[in-house]
């Protein structure tokens, strides 16, 4: 399958089929007529991928390859130094180009170096996780982590290139398959109710596994439509932080060490839609639909904090502005609309634990 992300001089094409990582190199001399690659993956997904990728583009470019520790740890400014003195010691030039292999974390990090590093650097990315080959490595979107939040720092660079493997999937830890679910259930809850119902008739992940190339094309189809409307995320964009904006508090609260991405966000679409259905601004029923769907795929729906705990966290959360917070809720499945609030939002019941 080909998708096109249509940007004008930003646009980029994005390959998903099984195997295609074999045949990495034909499809990066499309985009790419330097001279220097450098890989930037990590010690879990190197041993895996690294190693053939670096064999198989060897025979038409000078490459090289820095492996970083996998976690969500890594993505901070402290690693920034290490790959900008791996790019330096390679002699990367602006004709030169990053490839990003891994997951959420080494496609935000790599993706930030690229844009920052000599003002900008070819990326290309290759996601190992389903996370990343259904959500993070298509937009643009690059960051490092702040202690104080995540994502809070980045920058906008599209990609030259995207190509999705799903049979890298073959080697990812379950936990990380259901973290990448999370993202998929995203999708059908706020563009595709089709999909959602799809989703609904499998009973797992491994029973489901036949139609995943074309659930991962779904997806990112669904992406790329809503990035071409909005590349910068200042309106229909913010759609895909369905989820995110308790998600990431929560991944703070815990210093990243707790919940997964995936897991956040799962938590924080039920309970968003929770509140939004006592609200009365969500068709009574969705949250139990959803609820019901990520307990099939592996995920939870609570973490036992009390909501006031959170709040503060969300008050410098990105959909924030102009002391308007903009939240993500939805009319039912399929139908998402951005909300403007406050904090008063997730103030109403002092009690609620989520």
């Amino acid at each position: 399958m080909k998708l096109y992300v249509d940007l004008g001089k930003d646009s980029y094409p994005i390959y998903i089929e099984n195997g295609i990582l074999a045949r990495a190199g034909s499809y990066m001399r499309e985009v790419f007529a330097g001279r220097k690659i450098m890989i930037i993956s990590d010690d879990h997904v190197f041993p895996h991928y690294g190693q053939p990728l670096m064999k198989q583009l060897s025979a038409q470019f000078e490459c090289h390859q820095l492996v970083l520790p996998h976690g969500e740890e890594t993505k901070s400014f402290q690693t920034l130094p290490s790959i900008y003195a791996a790019l330096l010691e390679a002699k990367i030039t602006r004709s030169d180009l990053i490839v990003a292999l891994g997951g959420g974390v080494i496609g935000d990090l790599a993706g930030f170096a690229a844009a920052s590093y000599l003002r900008g650097v070819k990326l290309v990315q290759i996601p190992t996780s389903l996370l990343a080959q259904v959500d993070s490595s298509v937009g643009g979107k690059t960051a490092v982590d702040l202690p104080q939040g995540k994502n809070l720092v980045g920058a906008f660079l599209q990609p030259k290139l995207v190509l999705i493997d799903p049979l890298v999937l073959d080697t990812l830890h379950k936990r990380f398959i259901n973290d990448g679910m999370g993202e998929v259930i995203k999708y059908g809850c706020i563009r595709d109710a089709g999909l959602f119902q799809m989703l609904e008739s499998h009973s797992s992940f491994d029973d489901l596994k036949e139609d995943l190339p074309a659930i991962i094309g779904r997806c990112v189809d669904i992406k790329r439509m809503v990035v071409e409307h909005d590349q910068f995320d200042t309106g229909e964009r913010m759609l895909l932080n369905f989820g995110h904006t308790l998600g990431h508090t929560i991944e703070q609260y815990y210093h990243y060490g707790r919940e997964s991405h995936g897991e956040a966000v799962a938590i924080g679409m039920y309970q968003i839609t929770k509140l939004s259905e006592d609200a009365g601004l969500t068709a009574m029923g969705t949250s139990a639909r959803i609820r019901k769907l990520l307990l099939t795929y592996g995920l939870p729906c609570e973490c036992g904090l009390p909501l006031r705990d959170l709040t503060g966290a969300v008050a410098i959360d990105k959909k924030n502005l102009n002391n308007k917070l903009n939240v993500i809720l939805l009319h039912d499945i399929g139908s998402s609309y951005i909300h403007p609030t406050t904090l008063g939002f997730f103030n109403q019941q002092d009690s609620y634990m989520v």
